[in-house]
């Protein structure tokens, strides 16, 4: 017996060889999550699929699941199109994006829905698709959502220790395991009162922010703390792509 599902929309965060003609796609849908998906035939030649599933593109799939299926938390693609279609971001922006998608393939369980952050990914890669736009703010900007969306990101108005309101002019580290606590080596009260609104207004307001760096070092830690061990790939190329474009 083989289930369909309604029409997903979803983006493909990586694509994995499983025969000579097929591929193993790990998607990020806004109904149903992360997914691990087989697109039979999609590597062959004259294969429509091709065109199609490509990495930071909306796309709209048609997914069934057999009884065989089922046992291996695996769905087969039945049919896919773009949903919106828009520039692959390129150079700085194209690795920014990578970035995005190994977060949430490390840290997004499978088969749970996470609309708000799927819309700020969607908001972000079609931010990044535009020629010229500097990447760091959109960068920051969706690690908050991530964080915020995962519950790993406390209010940004109070003292996670204290409990009393944050002031403007006071500075403030971001603790994985306490929140965010009074530091002279922390974010300014200001910005982080700031960074409370949606994720446009986050990154508007960090394209114009001195302390994009402090607040990278910040989201970072907590990142890296609920990461584990194993450190980014796409973080390292990120890293070597700076060092060669800066010598």
């Amino acid at each position: 017996m083989v289930t369909k599902s309604p029409g997903l929309h979803a983006f493909v965060l990586h694509a994995y060889d499983w025969s000579e003609s097929s591929l193993v796609l790990d998607v990020f849908t806004r109904e149903l999550g992360r997914l691990a998906v087989v697109a039979k035939g999609a590597k062959r030649p004259t294969s429509q699929l091709r065109a199609v599933l490509l990495p930071m593109q909306r796309l709209h799939l048609q997914l069934a699941k057999t009884k065989a299926d089922e046992a291996a938390d695996i769905h087969t693609l039945r049919h896919a199109e773009w949903g919106a279609e828009h520039p692959l971001p390129a150079g700085g922006a194209l690795l920014a994006a990578y970035y995005l998608n190994e977060l949430l393939m490390r840290l997004l369980v499978r088969a749970q829905p996470h609309p708000v952050l799927w819309d700020a990914y969607a908001q972000t890669v079609l931010a990044l698709s535009h020629p010229g736009q500097a990447a760091e703010p959109w960068l920051r900007a969706f690690e908050l959502a991530l964080l915020e969306d995962l519950g790993w990101l406390p209010a940004l108005d109070v003292d996670s220790v204290t409990q009393a309101a944050l002031q403007p002019g006071r500075r403030y580290a971001l603790s994985p395991e306490l929140g965010l606590v009074g530091s002279d080596e922390g974010v300014s009260g200001a910005l982080w009162l700031g960074l409370q609104g949606p994720l446009t207004q986050r990154a508007e307001l960090l394209a114009h922010s001195g302390e994009r760096s402090l607040l990278k070092s910040a989201l970072r830690g907590v990142l890296h703390y609920h990461l584990g061990h194993q450190p980014l790939r796409s973080r390292a190329v990120l890293h070597q792509a700076h060092d060669l474009l800066s010598s």
